[in-house]
């Protein structure tokens, strides 16, 4: 099979359940509100882009306009 790069694959690990599930969501807000993008919150946690908008919204993040590109 060809190599497609140096990406890492999402952590397997199980998301967290309960009141540390809520903890991690508020600690992700914290970062995407501080600027830093999902997909690099994504590469710095290790879980998918997806995983990554779902704990925001569940923290009831307020997203910012995507940027288009030109």
């Amino acid at each position: 099979m060809p190599d497609r790069g140096s990406r890492r694959k999402p952590r397997k690990d199980p998301l967290p359940k309960g009141p540390e599930r809520t903890r991690v969501a508020a600690e992700l807000r914290e970062l995407y509100e501080k600027g830093i993008t999902i997909r690099g919150i994504a590469a710095v946690t290790d879980w998918s882009y997806s995983t990554v908008h779902r704990l925001l919204t569940e923290a009831g993040t307020k997203f910012r306009p995507a940027r288009r590109k030109r």
